[in-house]
């Protein structure tokens, strides 16, 4: 059947719109902060089949993996799939799983008896067990010491709750009300998202809805394979690195090799460094998401959102590399780190492909996640340092936005309330504001950590996975410049100072954790940034008066004002 273009439009901006409305049903009625404040969740559609037709709302490494589980789920269960099922799972070796925190509720849709897709969610659980309170375990060394697994599981069969299945879930975690919570959220929107998608069906009956969904995939594919025939024809190479496993410091390089031809890519992990010990191994699902966003965010933004935009990309995942590692390795960490790292490397790739289209990189995280006993409140607590999140890299056109989070989110996650945290926690914010020359230099400025300091009253283990540690991590492009590195210090009430690992558990007793966070890197030559921008910034306490004149030319007086004659012979002295 052939569907006109403007009603593909109309129905692909009414499946986004399905999935953005059930992320505001998770937001409005979720317990814990992870999810109502920090949206650390994403909502997307998938076909009758398990592609994904919308993937709009939340985070891009959830989504892009989605198909991959959704087509697990109907491997194992198949015919079995019934009117009024929901299904669980998160394992990233038996689910399509990013990594185990992660939990994907999946609805089946049906019309008439037929089914006609799915409506899911997938989202960070507050805890589900393991070895570390919040589930990010820095001293994992398989996935057992992760956290329950799931496979593929109905949570509801036939419109009844499992209720035994539903125990044994929150008997798993440290916060089983937070997760009793969340779940319960996840499951009010993909029933609000059923209603809603079973709306448009009967709307387009179901030969018209069928065929729609096939055409908002091929539209995908039309467009992708457009981006491509304007990348000219070759293998593009990238590569980053992680400067440790978690334990020593093994450097494991991300190679990536673009092989770009007739309006397809193939992605070639070949020469990626071997699976770590530690938990920052890259599931195949993660890999795909990862993979799939670098290539979404590098072209121009009209590209649909869906499974089909993806369909002329192959991937080459080695088995047993950092990419694709043979079980039981540990991957808690795989969404922020090395999906940081996979995703700087193929932009790197199509940055010499594409140069126009360059974006500068990102920086990476240093924020722990604390835990402990709230003696005021008399319960457990588990912190996740959300407002030490890195800034962006600059583009063309463009500054970098100043603590936007980590590059797996790409701004999709947000920053909590520091006043509720403070109600919520043992906790005290001394500072937060934005880091003085944190952005990297250049035409268009990389965007700028964070500076913050959080007094906790109690003591409590900080589990630290600060891979934005020491060295800068956001490179600039076009003699753009890189961002500022990343430090974290912890002080005792007995005064005592600690430099924290990269990686690891502590404990402490009541302290502050002062935090910087890294800074994006810089597009083009700083010299050419007009002088009112730099004097802003200056102003604005982005740049010091030091680095408008170290990095930029411009020259500030004693008073603060601009020194034109002093500048200009900075500017075209050089």
């Amino acid at each position: 059947m052939t569907v006109d273009p403007v009603r593909l439009s109309l129905v692909q901006n009414r499946l986004d719109h399905i999935s953005r409305q059930m992320g505001w049903v998770m937001m409005r009625t979720a317990r814990s902060p992870i999810f109502s404040q920090s949206h650390d969740f994403s909502c997307f559609l998938g076909d009758a089949g398990g592609f994904l037709i919308s993937q709009a709302d939340g985070i891009p490494v959830h989504t892009g993996g989605g198909g991959l589980a959704l087509r697990k789920l109907i491997a194992v269960f198949g015919e079995a799939i019934e009117d009024e099922d929901v299904f669980l799972m998160s394992d990233p070796y038996e689910a399509g799983g990013n990594h185990l925190p992660d939990w994907v509720i999946a609805r089946p849709v049906f019309h008439d008896g037929v089914r006609v897709g799915f409506t899911c969610n997938r989202a960070h659980q507050s805890d589900i067990g393991g070895g570390a309170a919040g589930t990010y375990n820095p001293e994992a060394t398989e996935i057992f010491h992760e956290g329950i697994r799931l496979p593929p599981l109905k949570l509801i069969e036939r419109g009844t709750v499992r209720q035994d299945l539903w125990n044994l879930l929150l008997l798993n975690s440290r916060t089983p009300d937070l997760l009793d919570g969340d779940l319960l959220a996840m499951l009010g929107s993909t029933r609000i998202g059923m209603e809603r998608l079973q709306g448009l069906v009967a709307d387009l009956g179901l030969d018209g809805a069928l065929a729609c969904f096939e055409g908002v995939l091929e539209h995908g594919d039309r467009m992708m394979r457009g981006c491509l025939a304007e990348t000219p024809d070759g293998i593009w190479r990238g590569s980053d690195t992680t400067e440790n496993d978690c334990f020593t410091d093994i450097r494991t390089e991300i190679n990536v090799a673009l092989m770009v031809k007739d309006n397809a890519v193939t992605v070639d992990f070949t020469g990626t460094g071997p699976q770590m010990k530690g938990f920052k191994n890259s599931s195949v699902a993660n890999t795909m998401s990862a993979t799939y966003m670098a290539l979404a965010s590098f072209f121009p933004e009209n590209l649909p959102r869906n499974e089909g935009t993806f369909r002329s990309v192959t991937l080459v995942m080695p088995e047993g590399s950092a990419v694709n590692p043979r079980p039981p390795a540990p991957m808690t960490m795989n969404t922020v780190f090395i999906t940081h790292q996979i995703i700087h490397a193929i932009w790197q790739a199509l940055s010499d492909a594409r140069p126009e289209l360059a974006c500068a990189g990102w920086g990476r995280a240093v924020h722990p996640i604390s835990a402990g006993r709230d003696s005021a409140r008399d319960r457990d607590f588990i912190m996740y340092h959300w407002q030490g999140m890195p800034g962006a890299g600059a583009l063309d056109g463009r500054d970098g936005f100043g603590q936007i989070g980590h590059l797996n989110a790409l701004g999709g996650l947000t920053i909590p309330n520091l006043e509720d945290y403070e109600q919520l926690y043992p906790v005290r914010y001394l500072k937060q504001e934005l880091r003085c020359d944190g952005g990297g230099p250049g035409r268009w400025r990389g965007g700028t950590g964070i500076e913050y300091a959080v007094e906790t009253a109690d003591p409590a283990t900080f589990y630290f996975r600060s891979e934005g540690l020491g060295p800068p991590s956001g490179y600039g492009v076009h003699d753009g410049r890189e961002g500022a590195g990343g430090t974290v210090e912890i002080v005792e009430s007995s005064g005592d100072h600690h430099t924290p690992p990269a990686y690891g558990a502590r404990q402490y007793v009541a302290s502050i954790c002062r935090a910087q966070s890294p800074g994006g890197g810089g597009w083009g030559d700083p010299l050419t940034r007009p002088v009112e921008a730099v004097l802003a910034d200056v102003k604005d306490e982005l740049v010091s008066p030091e680095s408008a004149q170290r990095d930029y030319g411009v020259v500030i007086d004693a008073s603060g004002e601009l020194d034109a004659a002093a500048t200009a012979e900075r500017r075209t002295g050089r």
